[in-house]
This record gives C-alpha cells, structure tokens and sequence, in this order.
C-alpha cells in the first residue's frame, strides 16, 4: 500500500483561498494517477479532481470546475489541490488517494488513501 499524507487543511472564509498538498511518504508518484476526494458530515465520500500520472490528463467535479486546479509536481514527489472562491458547502474532510495505475479510473479503484485534512469554510 502506498503511504500519502495531506496537509493544508484549514479554516477559511467564503471566497479565501486554500492549497491542499498530497506528499508521498517511500514512494515515488511519478507512476501514478492522484485524485483528491471529500467527505462531508452525514455525506457520502465524493471525488473531486484527478491527475493522471504525467499531468497531461485532469478532470473534476461540476462542482468545483473552476475553483480548483489540481496540479502535481513529480520532482517534489507532491500533488497539490488549489481551491478557490471557496464556499460553506465545500467544507469536508479532504483526502487523496492513488490507485495502481498511471490514469485515473472509477473510485472503487483507489486502493492507497492518506488520513484526511479538514478544510472548514465559514465566516
């Protein structure tokens, strides 16, 4: 299994700004897709952004096209999540996740998951 951890996470006010970042802990991404997913009180996990292996390939949820930018810096061995013009609704626990391939495949696919960051939107 493979080890990620995020950090980031934090309280924000609607409209602010947060970068999430996923750091692969004896391991190097650079083989593998990274999506970021969330999870809200009393909601079921939900995906919000993928990246494929080299970067080339992205996609998101409807509901954050536009206001996320998910990038990845193989170098640093570290996907990152820009979040923008957050709003109350986006408040969840945010964890990433990789699966044994170089894209991004169906959810379920993602076998390897780091233990979360908070990311709390209110005034």
């Amino acid at each position: 299994q493979l080890q990620l951890v995020e950090s980031g996470g934090g309280l924000v006010q609607p409209g602010g700004s947060l970068r999430l970042s996923c750091a692969a802990s004896g391991f190097t991404l650079d083989y593998y897709a990274i999506g970021w997913f969330r999870q809200a009180p009393r909601k079921e996990r939900e995906g919000v952004s993928c990246i494929s292996s080299s970067g080339g390939s992205t996609n998101y949820a409807d509901s954050v096209k536009g206001r996320f930018t998910i990038s990845r810096d193989n170098a640093k061995n570290t996907v990152y999540l820009q979040m923008n013009s957050l709003k109350p609704e986006d408040t969840a626990v945010y964890y990433c996740a990789a699966p044994l391939s170089s894209w991004c495949p169906r959810a379920a696919d993602f076998g390897s998951w780091g233990q979360g960051t908070q990311v709390t939107v209110s005034s």
